[in-house]
């Protein structure tokens, strides 16, 4: 009589531990996974075209010494990531620069035109990577930041409205016009 009450209680585990394995199995291929989302809206030539309407610019290599990023970080207040700065410099005196900035969790690559006074002439969003809150490619949103230099200090919800459902993508684009156009006082001018 032992022996069939071990014989069931085998069976018993077995299809208990069957049924948890197969109940995990089954929650695997449903739970929400993080879907990778990258969407190009632009490339570096297509900007330069919107933004500088295909006028003569050449390349300069910028690479920042220390000094310069620790003076960028004091006077705009935000932090400088790459030490080089893609830019292309036009006939005129102005800039047109390509940079990126982080959304929520990756990148977001866009495109600025400063004028030879440092201002703001354009924005354009390249890549958006973030699987929400792109819209911050709003022209209306973006066209905020037209004529705000190195001596506005730009704060989200103060000088630049918030999207809601993009609030860090907002407030780190913000933060990286505030960062060209320090970079622009602190060095680009200079060249």
């Amino acid at each position: 009589m032992n022996f069939d009450r071990i014989i069931k209680y085998r069976y018993y585990m077995n299809r208990r531990r069957f049924n948890s394995l197969g109940s995990l199995v089954i929650a695997g291929i449903f739970w929400p996974s993080r879907i990778l989302y990258a969407e190009t809206y632009l490339t570096v030539e297509q900007a330069r075209q919107v933004l500088w309407n295909g006028m003569s610019m050449h390349a300069v290599d910028i690479l920042l010494t220390r000094q310069q990023m620790q003076s960028i970080r004091k006077a705009g207040k935000v932090r400088v990531r790459n030490k080089r700065i893609n830019a292309w410099k036009t006939d005129s005196g102005g800039w047109f620069i390509v940079d990126n900035v982080i959304g929520k969790h990756e990148n977001i690559d866009i495109a600025v035109a400063l004028g030879k006074h440092g201002e703001v002439k354009g924005i354009e969003v390249l890549v958006y990577r973030e699987t929400y809150g792109d819209e911050v490619r709003n022209v209306k949103w973006l066209a905020q930041f037209h004529g705000r230099d190195y001596r506005q200090h730009l704060k989200l919800d103060r000088d630049i409205k918030n999207i809601s459902g993009a609030t860090l993508s907002c407030r780190h684009i913000t933060d990286g016009i505030n960062r060209l156009t320090h970079t622009w006082n602190q060095v680009l001018r200079h060249l």
